[in-house]
């Protein structure tokens, strides 16, 4: 096993292409790095912007919320 703590960001991306063409052959490696996108922004911020900081009580309530209006809805 090589320790990786040792290693560059580029050279831990060789390697891992380098795996996935060995166990997927080029065509698979093609298609499961088309799949895999890093995306952009920053999570944490626009996470924290749209969802804000709910206390454990509030996400309960939210949840109780919507599984009673899902229970009206489904006894219509």
């Amino acid at each position: 096993m090589i320790d990786v703590t040792k290693l560059s960001q580029a050279e831990i991306r060789g390697l891992g292409i380098e795996a996935l063409t060995k166990a997927l052959g080029p065509a698979g490696m093609a298609r499961f790095m088309q799949q895999f996108d890093m995306g952009s922004g920053d999570y944490t911020r626009d996470r924290d912007k749209i969802l804000g900081n709910p206390t454990i009580e509030e996400i309960v309530a939210e949840i109780k919320e919507m599984r009673r209006e899902q229970q009206e809805q489904s006894e219509k």
